[in-house]
C-alpha cells in the first residue's frame, strides 16, 4: 500500500519506518526542510532508539516532501499526526489538523479513488466527526463513505520506546466513520503490529473519550503510588517499593507504573489529565479524581524542593543528574527535574547539570543561570546535595570516590528512583531514598528528617 504520512515529528517519522518495515510504500510530508531533507538522506530527524537503523534498512521504501502533490500521488491511506497544543482552558486546540485537513482536501479532488484518512492526533471527544468531517468533506467535495474514509487512531506509546510500542502494543483502538473504514485500517494493523494485539474498533466520539481516560487512569495510578510514598516519607519504618511491590501482586492493581518517585511528565500524560477533567466539566461533571491526581504530581516538585533545601543552603552547590521526563529521550516537557532546576535557581543555589540526551533543550531554555558538566562525575565534584532525577543507565555506575567534596564535607545524595546502593556510598556519602523511611539513624538518611529540617 501507498501510505503518506504528514507530520515527521517524535511520532510520525518513527510510523512512517515502521510502516517502511512492513513492505509499504511511504512518502512523509512536513513543513520543516530539515526534517524533509534528513528522511530522504536516509538519516533520522529525531532520536529515538532504534529508528535510524530502521530508516537505513527501508530506505527504499521510504521518502519524504513538503509537497503536497507529490506526497498523495497514488496514496491510499493517510495518517495525521499534527501537533494539537494545548489551549489557555486546557483543551486540545485542533487548528494545525484543520489545516492540514483542507490542503488533503484539496489534493483528494484531482482523483476518484477511495481514500482512507487517519488521525493520529489527540483530540478533545467531538473532534473527529465535528469540525474535522466538516472540513474534509467541505476541501475534498466528497462525503464519508462515498471514496471517503475516516478515522480516529491515537497511539498509545512512550518516548524511547516507540518503535516497541508501534509494534507491540497492548491494543489498537480505531474510532471509525463506517465499517469499511475501520476494516481497511484493522488490516493494515494486522500486517503491522504483533499477533497477540487487539483491536477495539468503534464510533468516534468513544474512541476520543478512551484515549484521554486511559491516560487519565495511567496518571492516577502514578499519583497513588506518589501518594503512598509521600506517607512513607513520615512513617517509621515505611517503604514505598515493599508497599507498592505487594499491591502489584494483586490482578486487580498490577505492577505497570506503580512506583513511588517523581511525578508524570512528558508530551500527552499532564495535558491529557488536564484535558480530561476540562471535558467532564463541560458537561456537568466534576472530574475530581483527575483533578486530584494533577494536584498530586504538582506538589511532587515541592516536596522535593523542600528535601533537597533542607541538605543545601543558599548559594550551596546543588547537582540535577537527570533533565530528560524520562530515560532514552532528549524530551523535557513538563519534566519534574527541570522545575526543580527552576526552583533551586530561584532560591539561589549554584545549580549544576547533567543528563545524556537533554542538555541542548535545557541549555536554550536556562542559558548561563546554570553550569552544564560533561559527565556524571564532572557534575558531582564538591557538591552539597546531588539529585539523582532520572533512572538513565549510566547513573547506576556513579563512583562513590566521585562524590567527594573539595571541602572534605559529606555530601548527600536524594536518588528519587532507589538506583544507587546505600552501602556502596556510607563511607563517603548519606543516601536518601524518596519513599523510603526505614534508617532513623542519619539526619539526612531519611525524607521524613530532610523535611522536618525545612520545615
Amino acid at each position: 500500500m501507498r501510505i503518506c504520512v504528514v507530520g515527521l515529528g517524535k511520532l510520525g517519522s518513527p510510523l512512517a519506518a515502521v510502516l517502511a518495515s512492513k513492505g509499504h510504500d511511504v512518502i512523509g510530508i512536513d513543513l520543516n526542510p530539515t526534517f524533509v531533507d534528513a528522511i530522504n538522506a536516509g538519516i533520522a530527524p529525531v532520536e529515538e532508539p532504534g529508528l535510524q537503523a530502521m530508516i537505513s534498512a527501508n530506505r527504499e521504501r521510504l521518502s519524504a516532501t513538503t509537497d503536497w502533490a507529490t506526497a498523495m500521488k497514488d496514496a491510499e491511506a493517510t495518517f495525521m499526526i499534527v501537533p494539537t497544543p494545548s489551549g489557555s482552558d486546557g483543551t486540545f486546540v485542533n487548528t494545525f489538523v484543520l489545516q492540514a485537513i483542507e490542503r488533503l482536501g484539496a489534493e483528494l479532488r484531482r482523483h476518484d479513488r477511495y481514500h482512507l484518512v487517519v488521525v493520529s492526533s489527540t483530540v478533545m471527544p467531538g473532534s473527529t466527526g465535528g469540525p474535522i468531517r466538516e472540513a474534509l468533506e467541505a476541501a475534498s467535495g466528497r462525503t464519508l463513505g462515498d471514496r471517503l474514509g475516516l478515522c480516529y487512531n491515537p497511539e498509545f506509546i512512550a518516548l524511547g520506546n516507540v518503535l516497541h510500542g508501534l509494534l507491540c502494543p497492548d491494543f489498537v483502538l480505531i474510532g471509525e466513520s463506517d465499517a469499511r473504514a475501520g476494516a481497511m485500517l484493522e488490516e493494515l494493523y494486522k500486517g503491522v503490529c504483533h499477533p497477540a494485539a487487539s483491536i477495539a474498533r468503534m464510533n468516534f466520539v468513544n474512541a476520543e473519550l478512551t484515549k484521554i481516560s486511559l491516560n487519565t487512569y495511567v496518571t492516577t495510578k502514578i499519583s497513588f503510588a506518589n501518594m503512598l510514598a509521600e506517607i512513607c516519607d513520615r512513617l517509621p519504618g515505611a517503604d514505598v517499593d515493599v508497599v507498592t511491590d505487594a499491591i502489584g501482586r494483586d490482578t486487580r492493581v498490577g505492577r505497570k507504573y506503580l512506583r513511588g518517585a517523581l511525578g508524570f511528565a512528558g508530551p500527552c500524560f499532564p495535558r491529557d489529565t488536564i484535558a480530561f477533567s476540562r471535558m467532564a466539566r463541560t458537561v456537568g461533571i466534576a472530574a475530581d479524581i483527575a483533578e486530584a491526581t494533577d494536584a498530586i504530581n504538582l506538589r511532587q516538585i515541592d516536596r522535593l524542593f523542600r528535601i533537597v533545601s533542607a541538605g543545601a543552603g543558599p548559594g550551596d552547590g546543588v547537582v540535577v543528574l537527570g533533565l530528560a521526563y524520562k530515560p532514552d529521550t532528549p524530551v523535557i516537557e513538563q519534566s519534574q527535574s527541570v522545575a526543580l532546576v527552576q526552583r533551586l535557581v530561584k532560591a539561589g543555589h549554584r545549580v549544576t547539570v547533567y543528563d545524556p540526551a537533554a542538555m541542548p533543550p535545557v541549555r536554550a531554555m536556562m542559558g548561563d543561570s546554570i553550569a552544564y558538566a560533561d559527565g556524571v562525575e564532572d557534575a558531582v565534584k564538591g557538591a552539597a546535595v546531588v539529585v539523582v532525577a532520572t533512572a538513565w543507565d549510566e547513573f547506576r555506575a556513579l563512583s562513590p570516590q566521585a562524590l567527594e567534596p573539595a571541602d572534605g564535607g559529606r555530601p548527600v545524595v536524594v536518588d528519587c528512583w532507589r538506583i544507587l546502593p546505600r552501602d556502596a556510598f556510607a563511607d563517603v556519602a548519606d543516601i536518601l531514598y524518596l519513599g523510603r523511611n526505614t534508617d532513623q539513624g542519619s539526619a539526612h538518611r531519611t525524607p521524613a528528617r530532610a523535611l522536618e529540617m525545612a520545615d
